[in-house]
């Protein structure tokens, strides 16, 4: 099997801002796939003139509104402004569109005659925008009229189990002439692990227009190269990733494949995003998943799902860690335990919590490895949640305090306060000032005596570690956390030191 290439879809307004854009990230790809119908009415006529200037084999693409595109006008223009760009051949092949995208329902004889004639290969296409696609296997053989066409399915996908579907469905077929892409963040996957799916190419956007196709999930190309080493991954690569929900941001990927790169493994870790923790472990059997991080909200539905559990785990109550054996039996670890104790201790600058109060702002399944951790280390410690019920679970398990997360609370949140260690997922991707939404102690008052230990890690700065840090207090985000843990993610993967 051939390996798949990288496309970069250009969606610029002038051909001359596509050229610009193609040029900064021409080191990425091997194919660029220019979409006409982004392009102003007047840039529409000379769309001949793209591949001469582009010198890199390209897609001519005029993407319908109902399939996802811009274009508006009518199949008989459509028709007219793919004749142009077909016509006058170049004997120099490479001054030609290499390959033409019609959708399954677009026959035009005299333009499929003329790309045959002229040497482009049809890209054949289903695009549907809302809903997940059935039959994939089929599908792709009744879209493929011969063997110089390249049929295309693309769906959006309602939940991971989709997404496995296409995973299946390609399992079924022989070689990798086609291409099959679930969309959106659900369907990241598919983009990542086409040598998997044996596509023929993926599909990716540069940052600067990526927002023109916004809900496609397109990937950056410089990420697809330096983090995922897309061109390296094979069928037999073995496979890891990090699953949670939403995950909008994550930066496991980039600490794991950089460990394969520098120990010259054979392997990729990928983000796979559900809802359902059973789907995840569906999704994990036909991909061949051989390890995987777990984050919110899974860390405690994924006990329910393994065959053994490590003895920290069962202290805990979650798990961050599952590898798969070699009798095919998962076990579940815990190493934000690990991770957790080394940044504490690094940060307050201490062998132990002896004669602190510490307060712990939530109850979910990353506070209970930092329970843990604060009992072990002899804190003294109050958890704090908007659910009573789950603080006092928690709580009572080690012997703490337990309050509610507001401003009821105040007074036992001041007596607390040596040590704040902020464990939920409130603050994660926000760049805005402090509210109520994105700051957890919205209603507290730093001092400037508190230590803060926020285990979100983007942003760095937090809109709660920015009050603290303006306040006088010493403030820590959890990216070291998230690397400790990682190292000992990797250890248990691979075998290997970090």
């Amino acid at each position: 099997m051939s390996q798949p290439l990288i496309c970069l879809t250009l969606t610029g307004k002038t051909l001359k801002e596509d050229i610009d854009i193609l040029e900064k990230y021409r080191n990425y790809i091997d194919v660029a796939e220019l979409r006409a119908d982004f392009l102003t009415d007047d840039e529409r006529l000379v769309i001949r003139k793209f591949p001469a200037m582009a010198s890199i084999p390209c897609i001519l693409t005029i993407r319908r509104k109902v399939d996802g595109g811009q274009f508006i006008e009518g199949e008989a223009t459509r028709s007219v402004l793919f004749a142009k760009a077909l016509s006058f051949v170049d004997q120099d092949t490479s001054r030609n569109f290499a390959y033409v995208d019609f959708e399954e329902d677009y026959h035009v004889s005299s333009l499929q005659d003329a790309a045959t004639a002229y040497g482009l290969r049809i890209i054949r296409s289903i695009h549907d925008m809302k809903n997940p696609i059935a039959n994939i296997a089929q599908r792709l053989e009744r879209l493929r009229a011969s063997d110089f066409e390249i049929p295309k399915i693309a769906f959006m996908p309602h939940s991971l189990d989709d997404v496995k579907l296409a995973f299946d469905e390609t399992a079924k077929l022989k070689n990798s002439n086609h291409i099959v892409i679930a969309m959106g963040p659900l369907g990241e996957p598919t983009r990542i692990l086409s040598a998997k799916l044996k596509n023929y190419l993926t599909y990716c956007s540069p940052p600067e227009t990526n927002a023109n196709l916004k809900d496609i999930g397109h990937l950056d190309p410089i990420i697809l190269n330096s983090c995922y080493r897309f061109h390296k991954i094979k069928e037999e690569t073995a496979l890891y990733g990090i699953t949670g929900w939403p995950l909008k941001k994550t930066g496991s990927p980039d600490l794991h494949n950089a460990g394969y790169e520098k120990h010259g493994l054979d392997a990729v870790y990928v983000p796979i995003r559900s809802e359902s923790f059973r789907d995840v472990m569906e999704f994990a059997e036909v991909a061949g998943i051989k390890g995987l991080s777990v984050t919110i909200p899974h860390k405690e539905t994924v006990l329910d799902n393994v065959d053994i559990v490590d003895k920290t785990v069962l202290e805990v109550g979650a798990s961050n860690t599952i590898v798969k054996d070699e009798n095919g039996k998962w076990h579940a670890y815990n190493t934000d335990v690990i991770g957790f104790s080394k940044s504490l201790l690094e940060f307050i600058g201490r062998k132990n919590l002896a004669h602190k109060k510490v307060a712990i702002i939530g109850a979910g399944g990353a506070s209970r490895a930092v329970a843990y951790v604060v009992k072990n280390l002899k804190g003294d410690a109050c958890v704090f949640n908007r659910t009573i019920k789950k603080a006092q679970e928690l709580a009572e398990s080690y012997g703490f305090k337990y309050a509610n997360l507001s401003a009821e609370s105040m007074d036992m949140l001041k007596k607390y306060s040596d040590v704040i260690i902020q464990t939920t997922s409130v603050g994660m991707n926000s760049d805005l000032s402090s509210n109520e939404e994105n700051d957890p102690l919205y209603f507290y008052d730093f001092t400037g005596k508190e230590m803060l230990f926020d285990i979100v890690y983007v942003p760095a700065v937090t809109p709660v570690m920015a009050r603290a840090a303006k306040a006088g207090c010493k403030v820590s985000n959890g990216y070291d956390m998230l690397r400790y843990q990682g190292y000992e993610q990797f250890k248990l993967f691979t075998g290997i030191e970090y």
